[in-house]
């Protein structure tokens, strides 16, 4: 039926199932807090990183890329939580905004690198909807090591995540610091 002898196959499976546990972890705090859009919001945010990565060092290796998204991406909730603080809007109007004005901005960039004459460029729109089954190893080993730090700072902060989850007022009052606490969170 299946062989897992098969390097691809083992790749993807290994891949997804570090996909899969990380992001049950790390959405658990999301579901509770009432913001499940910020997954979303965050990975729409995230491709004006992976394009502007490519094309400050022309490369296409996942640590520069990923470097770039996770850049953008906490770039993205810092305007979200800023929004939401310095203006009337609401949590999911500002998530809504952030998602389509950075994937605007993206999409601006992607359009800009499809037009260079450099032939490295090709196979960048798969970073835009994926595709697991091109999964190599060291993409594996890079999600390996960023989901297993995610999960420690889970372990490391359960306490302060579990009560800022439940009672942020409650965490305040206790002396806890709130605003630190979401941004290592949502970061």
């Amino acid at each position: 039926m299946f062989d897992f002898g098969d390097y691809t196959l083992r790749v993807v499976a290994a891949g997804s199932a570090i996909l899969g546990i990380t992001s049950g972890v790390l959405g658990s705090f999301a579901v509770l807090r009432k913001q499940s859009l910020l997954g979303d919001a965050i990975s729409h945010a995230a491709l004006p990183g992976v394009a502007l990565a490519f094309l400050i060092t022309g490369s296409k290796s996942p640590i520069v890329l990923v470097t770039g998204a996770a850049i953008a991406g906490w770039l993205g909730t810092l305007a979200m939580r800023s929004i939401v603080k310095r203006s009337r809007i609401k949590q999911d109007a500002a998530l809504g905004l952030v998602l389509s004005v950075f994937f605007g901005i993206g999409l601006v960039l992607l359009t800009y690198i499809q037009r260079l004459p450099d032939a490295s460029k090709a196979g960048l729109n798969t970073f835009l909807f994926g595709q697991a089954a091109a999964m190599l190893g060291r993409d594996v080993a890079t999600m390996g090591v960023l989901g297993a730090l995610a999960i420690l700072l889970v372990v490391a902060f359960w306490k302060e995540f579990k009560l800022l989850s439940f009672d942020p007022a409650f965490a305040a009052s206790m002396g806890f610091p709130v605003r630190a606490i979401e941004v290592l969170l949502t970061t």
